[in-house]
């Protein structure tokens, strides 16, 4: 696929956009994205793995969470958007803040990871392609954390349900269809998960542990 490809045209024009800006952020999201890494219970030194971080919007959180001595990993699909991220890092001078540009079905990492944030990102978490794909990384009871938009069962969204399929279709041409639980995905893995709702249903956010096995994970160079 063409790198242009890769990424819808308005996201497109939105990172180009705001290019100038590395650190740029809409405020009402940062509280949710502190919400979502502090329930990934982060410790100085772990290592975080981010999927489908955009320009880099949770990294401050990250970084924060796991201290010089840890690492965040971010992946991202759209080459555009992993320019921004990359830009955010060095703005910042974060020496331990990787971004891989890959998609996150098929992308290899290094290592295995303490925790695992998907901001914003259902063509990873509703994908079960990505899903297998990811949590090999993870190591043994990892925290997982979720954040994105659902299908309402609120009678009175149905407007908002409509919306926001219509949003769904300037997504990555990856990204399942909306539904009532984007997590199930997750759920099927195992994930024991809580979940909060927001903006009359229409919005969630998902926490919490899952076991996986990690025989097949390479190693971290030494």
């Amino acid at each position: 696929m063409d790198r242009d490809e890769r990424t819808p045209p308005y996201v497109r024009y939105l990172a180009r956009l705001v290019r100038r800006f590395p650190n740029y952020d809409f405020s009402f999201i940062k509280p949710l994205r502190q919400k979502a890494v502090d329930a990934l219970q982060l410790q100085q030194g772990n290592r975080a793995l981010d999927v489908g971080c955009g320009p880099g919007g949770t990294f401050p959180y990250l970084a924060n969470a796991v201290g010089p001595s840890g690492q965040v990993v971010g992946v991202e699909n759209s080459p555009e958007v992993t320019i921004n991220a990359r830009r955010r890092v060095a703005a910042n001078h974060w020496s331990n803040v990787q971004v891989i540009e890959g998609d996150a079905r098929t992308v290899g990492l290094n290592g295995t990871f303490d925790g695992l944030v998907m901001f914003a990102a259902p063509d990873v978490y509703a994908s079960p392609e990505a899903v297998a794909n990811l949590l090999p990384y993870l190591k043994s009871n990892a925290r997982v954390v979720l954040f994105g938009a659902k299908l309402s069962r609120n009678r009175s969204s149905t407007l908002l349900n409509l919306l926001f399929r219509s949003l769904m279709k300037l997504s990555f041409s990856s990204t399942p269809k909306l539904n009532h639980e984007p997590w199930c995905v997750l759920r099927d893995h195992g994930a024991m998960l809580e979940v909060k709702e927001y903006f009359c249903g229409c919005m969630f956010l998902a926490w919490g542990k899952i076991n996986v096995k990690t025989d097949s994970v390479a190693p971290l160079p030494s």
